[in-house]
């Protein structure tokens, strides 16, 4: 006979589910069925290899930190490194409190992470991707207690900080002489609604000109972070619902094209989120439906407006994924509620493939189901292999297995777009030249050797490089995709051919740094290899 309790939970959970609509295609696949911690934060590093942490007042995770390491009298982890290769991971040590932080990876391919909740306010904390290393922290390293904060990286190398809980500030890392202080955002006030904020986690993307995209709640600037003022000021999404944390849509810029280009165009998709006083309501046990529109704008426009497309099915806390065939993965969140302990509801497991060059009312393609909820505190990563991991969903203050709605889920999987398909085999490219780990310039011209087991339209290849991404609370930070449009394709042997193409011209277009990059073949992409833009 079952236990009353285990009953109980499958019923709870069987009703928060959201019912699946038509599948078109991809596949999941469980990886690890405990990895010790609830996978709130994640970054992939050159290396192949995942870094993964959640908070370290959350109590006793189920991974032992090693050779009897205690912190604190807490001798379990709360970071742990995910190897994408072996399946295997193991614990790292954070030694102050990471919650509901931010990072991005430096030109060198170190992790930097930044702020975090009590003694990790201020902290900066590195992580180098090489053997056996662990996390080193700088105390003080910020010159503002950084909560619910974003970063990205600049042209220059460094990353901006943003925000963050009653910060309506900014600031820099590395510091120098004339930066080591915040610099005021009024636009961050400005977007601060009573009692519930909605302007937290502020996505951000480095436009074209150098200048950077800055949406919080249910609007955006374009700011110039080095005379601190405010280039052009975007129209307010239609309806004025708050997109931003806890209110939590997400956003990505969609795929750079045309790099060659005298005018080069940007757009940013902005999806999901939870309607006016959703936040207020599911503190009192009301929970609203979430949105089921997205929003889409040309941040180059002189004249930028906001163009509304509506999702299969409503989601708040989803995350959004860059995919290396130019489309965009919607994935992991819940249908009702809001982010925040215990708020969320009707848990969405159904991805979302969204394809930008598609006419509007084509763009959307329901994926096949995961059977794991997936709410807040979820993460996903996009993976050299074109799989993409996902981790993590804790809706409470502790960790708690049983009589919840939705248990800590300490189990990590892969979502395999249908790309990976093994009917594709024959189309599907395999990069021979350059090796993984090379290093290329900006504005040159980079040649491509790759093989083709079948027959190769020579007019459906393209380069695609992917800035990995810092994925936490819905928002995947720095991720960054550009199309190289080929050349020159040639056939230099059996099956075997070249793509010229031409890197990207500046900072602005691809700040330096680690970047995955793939020869897509009819919209079916290779494995991808690392490349370091210098």
């Amino acid at each position: 006979m079952k236990h009353p309790t285990l009953i109980l939970s499958t019923l709870l959970l069987l009703l928060s589910i959201s019912p699946p609509a038509h599948a078109a295609g991809g596949k999941w696949q469980l990886l690890q069925q405990n990895i010790g911690i609830s996978a709130m934060h994640m970054q992939l590093l050159h290396n192949d290899r995942v870094v993964l942490f959640d908070r370290t007042d959350f109590g006793k995770s189920n991974l032992s930190l090693p050779d009897g390491k205690c912190v604190r009298n807490d001798c379990t982890a709360h970071s742990a490194e995910y190897d994408v290769t072996t399946n295997t991971f193991r614990p790292l040590t954070v030694l102050s409190d990471v919650w509901c932080s931010s990072g991005s990876v430096a030109p060198d391919g170190r992790l930097i992470q930044t702020g975090g909740f009590t003694s990790g306010q201020r902290r900066v904390r590195i992580f180098e991707p090489c053997t056996g290393c662990d996390w080193k922290e700088i105390e003080n390293g910020l010159a503002a207690s950084r909560w619910y904060a974003t970063n990205h990286i600049l042209p220059d190398g460094r990353q901006i900080i943003i925000g963050g809980r009653r910060q309506f500030n900014y600031e820099f890392y590395p510091k120098s002489a004339s930066t080591n202080k915040v610099f005021s955002l009024p636009f961050l006030a400005q977007t601060n609604d009573p009692n519930a904020e909605n302007n937290l986690y502020p996505f951000v993307f480095l436009n074209v000109d150098g200048n950077l995209f800055i949406f919080a709640n249910n609007r955006a600037i374009l700011f110039d972070y080095v005379n601190n003022n405010v280039v052009k000021t975007y129209p307010q999404i239609p309806g004025g619902d708050p997109r931003s944390y806890p209110s939590t849509g997400s956003a990505v810029l969609l795929p750079l094209k045309n790099l060659k280009a005298q005018s080069i165009e940007a757009e940013v998709l902005v999806c999901g989120g939870a309607p006016k006083g959703s936040y207020i309501k599911a503190t009192k046990g009301t929970f609203t439906g979430a949105l089921n529109t997205c929003a889409r704008i040309k941040i180059t426009d002189p004249n930028p407006q906001w163009i509304m497309e509506t999702m299969p099915q409503a989601r708040v806390m989803g995350d959004m994924i860059l995919l290396p065939d130019g489309t965009v993965l919607l994935i992991n969140g819940a249908s009702k509620g809001t982010a925040g302990w215990e708020l969320g509801r009707n848990a969405v497991l159904n991805p979302v493939v969204y394809r930008p060059d598609n006419a509007v009312g084509s763009r959307f393609e329901q994926q096949n189901p995961t059977t794991i909820p997936r709410v807040y505190h979820s993460t996903a990563v996009l993976l050299r292999d074109g799989r993409v991991l996902v981790g993590g969903s804790n809706a409470h203050p502790n960790y708690e297995f049983t009589n919840v709605l939705f248990p800590t889920e300490l189990r990590v999987e892969a979502f395999n777009p249908d790309y990976l398909d093994a009917k594709y085999a024959n189309v599907r490219p395999k990069i021979v030249s350059p090796i993984s780990q090379a290093k290329i310039n900006y504005g040159k011209k980079l040649t491509i050797r790759f093989s083709v087991t079948g027959a190769l339209a020579t007019n459906s290849v393209s380069v695609t490089i992917v800035a990995p991404s810092f994925t936490t609370h819905s928002f995947s930070m720095n991720h960054r995709s550009l199309v190289l449009a080929s050349e020159n394709v040639k056939s230099v042997g059996k099956s075997a051919y070249e793509v010229e193409v031409t890197t990207p011209a500046s900072g602005n277009l691809a700040p330096s740094g680690y970047y995955l990059l793939y020869v897509v073949h009819q919209q079916i992409p290779s494995d991808g290899i690392w490349v370091q833009i210098m």
